[in-house]
């Protein structure tokens, strides 16, 4: 009896979400604050809580702020052979590549992943001919704008451009969506209030691949040219020659470059130390 009744006394989920919204927010920090409360009465799980806010953010955020920086994006060159491009193309791994026609400026359209089996099948190929018109969009542009175009257009990348009309990135639905339900985490991640340069000791520095060259010269003492590349990661892509997967190491001018984290599309995070004194500079080493 006594069990039947503690049962009925609990709030059903449209009892706690009327609860919820019986005081209506003003404004939007009132709602995130509304939210929170919500959550501390456990009327919203942690999940909950994190996608809600992910979703007001959305519409303050830019597109400047989540794209793939083009120093960092996978491209093929409409010049090569399919034989060369391909091997590329399987290690990437990706589902959808922008297409240049000698720089990443002249991005002539985007070849789906897909449309390569027509080569295993022996048909007439032809490059040029399955090209998917590319989509550009201003960095300024709002992610749930843009969100809206990608559902409406059905396109899952747009080529992001700058008040000049060069390409500065590039940003597909999965990453505007990662805003909402948050991505895969691990140690060695930088949580976002964190500085960009973490000294580990006095030869050792954590730093994230968006780091200003200029900033890093300033607190580690080193002499990085920044004339070709503005960030670490920009300058460590070039050295490369590829997006290196973790636990890859190489030297740039005397120092040591460790990949902590990246996944298939971007660099994230490097330890770098001062290289020790050798006649052989190994430049990649998997």
């Amino acid at each position: 009896m006594d069990g039947s009744d503690s049962s009925s006394s609990k709030p059903t989920f449209l009892e706690r979400l009327s609860t919820m919204l019986l005081r209506e927010p003003e404004d939007r920090e009132q709602l995130i604050a509304l939210l929170h409360s919500s959550f501390q009465r456990n009327l919203l799980d942690a999940d909950a809580l994190s996608m809600m806010e992910g979703v007001i953010q959305v519409s303050e955020r830019q597109v400047r702020e989540i794209m793939i920086p083009r120093a960092q994006m996978d491209v093929i060159d409409i010049s090569q052979p399919p034989e060369q491009f391909i091997p590329f193309v399987i290690e990437r791994a990706h589902s959808r590549f922008p297409v240049v026609d000698g720089d990443k400026d002249n991005i002539i359209g985007i070849l789906l992943a897909k449309d390569l089996l027509r080569y295993y099948a022996g048909e007439e190929f032809n490059v040029r001919d399955m090209l998917r018109p590319a989509v550009f969009v201003p960095e300024s542009k709002r992610l749930n704008v843009l969100l809206r175009d990608f559902r409406s257009n059905h396109n899952h990348l747009a080529l992001v451009v700058d008040e000049y009309g060069g390409v500065c990135g590039m940003a597909t639905i999965e990453d505007v969506l990662e805003q909402i339900v948050g991505d895969i985490s691990d140690e060695y991640d930088f949580d976002e209030d964190e500085d960009n340069i973490i000294r580990q000791d006095d030869t050792h520095w954590r730093v994230k691949a968006d780091t200003e060259i200029a900033d890093f010269n300033e607190q580690a003492g080193a002499e990085f040219s920044d004339e070709e590349y503005d960030t670490i990661g920009g300058l460590v892509l070039q050295a490369a020659g590829q997006l290196p997967k973790r636990g890859s190491t190489f030297v740039i001018d005397g120092w040591q470059f460790t990949v902590l984290h990246a996944d298939s599309r971007r660099l994230y995070a490097l330890l770098v130390a001062k290289a020790p004194a050798s006649p052989q500079d190994a430049q990649v080493s998997v």
